[in-house]
């Protein structure tokens, strides 16, 4: 497919420098892209290949102060990044619109309530009593448990296993290998050292435009339900344990890992590698580091944490840049000790 100028600066609501009618068939990266293909500029570190790239147009910040002239067409918008993100997800929401029908050989139960132009790929399992909503795809080798609810313009990735009696809701995307709805982590310590296991019989609600990574794990809830509210976005390995709570628009990087019952508010960044202990509680606005250990509820607002156990940022990085002056700190504690004898040597 084809796409000029003048078309994209409308779905994104930029200004065309240059040919309006030059066209594109792809994406490039502004350092790789050739003839045809379309680049972005958002980063000012990549500016030198503003000049050099053979693409035939580029999506720039409406600010930006051109050094040279620029061969290929730009399109100036107020935020390069965004606009190219919002281009990519329109042109994907094209390439899944040509995703529709059933794929044979496909087992989808009797009872299964499927929407209108969806699309289920082969060898996907639809159990008793699912419903998929309208424009949602469901692709090969995904597994629909019993009573599984899925809404409207949804993607499930291959290989994706929701569990019975799990909800999704509208704009939710699951990438491969995730399994939403496994058992959580129950067991009950008996007097000769066994353990027996806790029934889990709630569920995993995942609201609206969630999107999760690959190969992560929500456990379903003991009683009641684990709860991924509306626009959060949860990298690829990561662990969500039962009963836990994950607020709006928070966002949590890859290999963290987040005990039972604790409840992490909205706006929340965690980074990479992060573990929560169980039954805390995580305030709106607060920041894990990557790899921080967090043992206690953050009450405030905005808090920034980092190490383990994590603690206020500021005071944490002070504390590491001393633990690195320790050696030198010991040598002239020690150089003082001996100051100190000799001091009181000459005074008797």
């Amino acid at each position: 497919m084809q796409f000029p100028a003048a078309q994209i600066a409308l779905l994104i609501d930029g200004k065309v420098e240059g040919d309006p009618k030059v066209t594109v068939n792809s994406f490039g990266k502004i350092e790789e892209a050739q003839k045809g293909q379309l680049a972005f500029l958002a980063n000012p570190k990549y500016e030198e290949y503003l000049y050099t790239t053979q693409a035939s147009v580029i999506i720039i910040n409406e600010t930006l102060e051109l050094k040279q002239p620029v061969s290929a067409a730009l399109i100036r918008v107020p935020d390069a990044y965004t606009a190219f993100a919002t281009l990519l997800t329109k042109y994907q929401e094209i390439v899944n619109q040509q995703l529709v029908g059933v794929q044979e050989p496909a087992y989808i139960s009797e009872s299964a309530r499927l929407g209108e132009n969806i699309f289920v790929g082969v060898f996907a399992y639809i159990g008793d009593n699912v419903s998929v909503g309208n424009l949602t795809k469901i692709h090969p080798q995904v597994y629909l448990g019993t009573n599984v609810r899925i809404g409207e313009h949804c993607t499930i990735h291959p290989g994706v296993k929701i569990y019975h009696d799990c909800v999704l809701g509208n704009h939710v995307t699951v990438h491969a290998g995730t399994v939403i709805g496994s058992d959580g982590f129950g067991f009950a310590p008996q007097e000769d050292g066994s353990f027996k296991k806790v029934p889990q019989i709630g569920n995993v609600v995942v609201e609206d435009y969630v999107e999760i990574g690959a190969n992560a794990c929500i456990d379903r809830a003991t009683i009641g339900s684990t709860i991924i509210h509306a626009g959060a976005k949860l990298d690829n390995l990561i662990q969500i344990a039962h009963n836990v709570e994950v607020g709006n628009n928070t966002v949590i990087a890859a290999q963290a890992g987040v005990s039972g019952s604790t409840k992490i508010g909205n706006n929340v960044m965690i980074g990479g590698q992060a573990g929560i202990v169980g039954h805390i509680q995580i305030a709106d606005g607060s920041r894990i580091n990557g790899q921080s250990g967090v043992s206690k509820s953050i009450k405030t607002p905005g808090t920034s944490v980092t190490g383990s156990p994590a603690f206020e940022y500021t005071n944490a990085l002070r504390s590491q840049a001393l633990s690195r002056k320790l050696p030198e700190l010991e040598k002239r504690l020690m150089e003082l000790e001996i100051l100190v004898k000799q001091f009181q040597t000459e005074k008797v």
